[in-house]
């Protein structure tokens, strides 16, 4: 039930995305004299349409009768004839799958020059065009990201952007999950569910911290401030045979340091526990805003970070895979690794990530709708001529060579990267399944 739960939001989420990322090309074609014809949200077959009407600006109905007619797939113009929105008027429909959104402007291909479309737009327009649905994904992760430093910000990354003056962090110590037989930790007495108060004196928020403080501290004696919560019986507290059958119980909190000297680098552990993963909320106030473009920013270089990681590890594990040393050929098999367990597609979003994040509350489930934005931005500005980066580069490249380009050339470039990109996605997918199934 939470894994379909998990889909069904998951569904929704990416479809607001997409459609919010189709609506800020909507708003720029409208504002610089493109017409648009029309803008869904969903993916055809159409469930419901409505039309506004050229003259008096008002929407009514469209009849099913009249929706192939008045498809867009099938409006085609000639050079010469001027079809305005004006003429023609812009249909606004609700379609069955729920996969994304569409904006279809008129005269799309950077060669049509009727008044109106796309094609007849100056460069500056068409960048303009062309980026707004970047730009709006960005203002979406933006505005989540504001709302949840008022309202909790989860901490999911490392040194994640903040404001230290204005910033109040609550959330639970760090709890030990399990202990090693025969382990530092489990000779000095520490046991499952303790929590680690301090180490050193020092106050840690996340588990990693401690994992980095050990390691900068092995073969040395640590000292933990521990928090335990005791039970006693108190409806049968004389009760001496097993088992009791106590009705209620009395939780004492005791917290007490134990020094341990940890195990020497190399050793299979050094404290020899692992911690539960606790989540802290931080709040601010005045600088919620500031909060909000500073993790956006952060997220947008760790995204763009993460892809030259990626490109980098396929590159150079692909050219190792041709080595004659076996050592090489085998670093270059755990570079490919690399790149396959960094890289998740539909199915791992919504099959797995949303069921896992809609499972832990809103507020996670807001701040992985926000970090997706922020990559749907980020995947938009590559210069891949399917996406929008790439389709402005295009444009860019023949507006420097002083050529015009051919609707033909266009589409050739465009389609052949469509098909390149659908083969990736197809693959990611087929990967996403294994890592499911397996």
């Amino acid at each position: 039930m939470d894994i379909f739960l998990g889909v069904i939001v998951g569904l929704i989420v990416l479809m607001v995305l997409v459609t919010a990322h189709e609506f800020g090309h909507f708003l720029a074609a409208r504002r610089n004299g493109v017409n648009v014809l029309e803008f869904g949200i969903g993916f055809p077959p159409r469930a419901i349409a409505w039309k506004k009407d050229p003259k008096t600006g008002k929407w009514h109905r469209l009849p099913r009768s009249e929706w192939k007619k008045e498809s867009v797939s099938k409006v085609v113009f000639s050079d010469q004839e001027d079809h305005t929105l004006a003429q023609k008027g812009m249909i606004f429909s609700l379609n069955w799958l729920p996969i994304g959104g569409f904006c279809q402007m008129d005269g799309e291909s950077a060669a049509d020059t009727r008044a109106g479309t796309f094609g007849k737009a100056n460069f500056w327009s068409k960048t303009k065009i062309l980026f707004a649905g970047v730009a709006m994904n960005w203002l979406v992760a933006f505005l989540i990201f504001t709302v949840l430093a008022w309202t909790g910000m989860p901490q999911f990354i490392d040194n994640q952007f903040t404001i230290n003056n204005d910033t109040n962090t609550i959330g639970k110590p760090v709890q030990i999950n399990t202990v090693a037989e025969d382990s530092p930790a489990s000779k000095a007495g520490l046991k499952e569910g303790d929590y680690i108060i301090a180490v050193d004196g020092n106050e840690f928020k996340y588990g990693s911290e401690i994992v980095d403080y050990n390691n900068a501290h092995s073969g040395k004696e640590v000292t933990y401030t521990i928090q335990r919560i005791e039970e006693t019986c108190v409806s049968q507290p004389n009760c001496i045979k097993e088992p009791c059958q106590c009705q209620e119980y009395d939780e004492n909190e005791v917290i007490f340091d134990r020094t341990i000297k940890l195990n020497n680098e190399g050793s299979d552990y050094l404290l020899g526990i692992t911690m539960a993963s606790t989540q802290a909320l931080s709040y601010s106030t005045w600088s919620a805003p500031i909060v909000g473009a500073g993790l956006t920013l952060q997220l947008t270089g760790e995204t763009y970070k993460g892809i030259g990681i990626m490109i980098g590890n396929l590159f150079s594990g692909t050219a190792r895979l041709f080595s004659p040393n076996a050592d090489i050929r085998e670093e270059g098999q755990e570079a490919l690794n690399e790149v396959k367990d960094s890289v998740s597609g539909p199915v791992g979003i919504i099959g797995v990530l949303f069921p896992a994040f809609t499972s832990t509350g809103p507020t996670n489930l807001a701040f992985l709708a926000a970090l997706i934005s922020v990559s749907l931005a980020c995947m938009n500005v590559l210069p891949i001529p399917a996406l929008d980066g790439g389709r402005w580069l295009l444009i860019a490249i023949y507006k420097l060579r002083g050529k015009k380009l051919s609707k033909e050339t266009e589409e050739k470039i465009v389609s052949r990267a469509m098909v390149v990109l659908l083969a990736l996605i197809f693959i990611v997918t087929i990967l996403d399944i294994v890592r499911i199934v397996d």
